[in-house]
């Protein structure tokens, strides 16, 4: 994708971010249909849906020959990342959504022939957007986030985990998780994938750990993250294909190798 092309994309899709969130806040307190999908809290609302719509039938207006990954039904089914590929979960962090009122996320990600091009993660009540452009860096609204620290220290991080690492567990040594927490800063934990990668790309958080996520949950964050000098990787820290289900470890690069190595390895049995 050349940069005139990408740019103009870029404009186009960020006004649809933003006006779609604007559609959320507007709606936010109306009465919810809430169903669950693989489990009980596994949510999904009509607000899920119809923002998943309000992009399909952008998309295909304005973009026909583009593919949709998403999460709640109006994508395609697609078997490979050639063409322009956007990836979309309209709502991440769903259950906060509806318990909390706060602390979800649009993210978006589009890829041109398994390339990412374009990402953006907006943060709707704090009215934060996160975003990024294939070696144009990542802002967060209009100020450029600056590279990673290279200097960091695992005793002086913050690290974010799933609590399913924190869990029971039969394939995980809870002991290991319990002595990373011990040796770090200090662990948040936020309920929305997209946040905790935008919280990586500006600094606030130095790593994200999860067990399990889907393309559409990370699509926008491995943009983002990478256009600050973060490393994102499985687990076993191996490449993450763009269309499958994987577990996620993104992280500032001094602390990469010393996470997978001392902790991750150690607590997987």
């Amino acid at each position: 994708m050349d940069v005139i092309t990408r740019e103009i994309l870029f404009n186009r899709v960020r006004s649809w971010v933003l006006e779609a969130g604007a559609l959320i806040r507007k709606k936010m307190h109306d009465p919810l249909t809430i169903d669950t999908k693989s489990n009980p809290k596994d949510l999904v609302t009509e607000m899920d849906r119809e923002v998943e719509f309000f992009f399909a039938s952008k998309i295909k207006a304005y973009y026909p020959e583009h593919l949709l990954l998403s999460e709640e039904g109006y994508g395609d089914t697609l078997s490979d990342v050639h063409g322009t590929v956007w990836v979309l979960d309209p709502i991440d962090g769903t259950m906060n959504f509806v318990h909390q009122k706060q602390n979800f996320a649009i993210s978006l990600g589009i890829y041109y022939e398994g390339i990412g091009e374009i990402g953006l993660i907006y943060d709707v009540m704090r009215n934060n957007l996160y975003s990024a452009m294939r070696n144009n860096g990542a802002y967060k609204n209009d100020r450029q986030l600056k590279k990673l620290n290279k200097d960091l220290q695992l005793n002086h991080s913050i690290i974010c985990l799933n609590h399913h690492w924190l869990a029971k567990n039969s394939l995980v040594d809870e002991r290991v998780m319990q002595q990373l927490i011990k040796d770090v800063r200090g662990t948040r934990t936020y309920g929305s994938a997209a946040l905790e990668f935008a919280y990586v790309a500006e600094g606030a958080a130095d790593a994200y750990i999860t067990m399990r996520l889907e393309p559409w949950d990370i699509a926008a964050g491995r943009i983002i993250v990478r256009e600050v000098g973060a490393m994102i990787t499985n687990i076993y820290g191996e490449e993450v294909g763009m269309l499958e289900r994987s577990s996620i470890l993104t992280c500032n690069p001094t602390i990469h190798k010393t996470l997978i190595k001392d902790y991750i390895c150690k607590a997987k049995k």
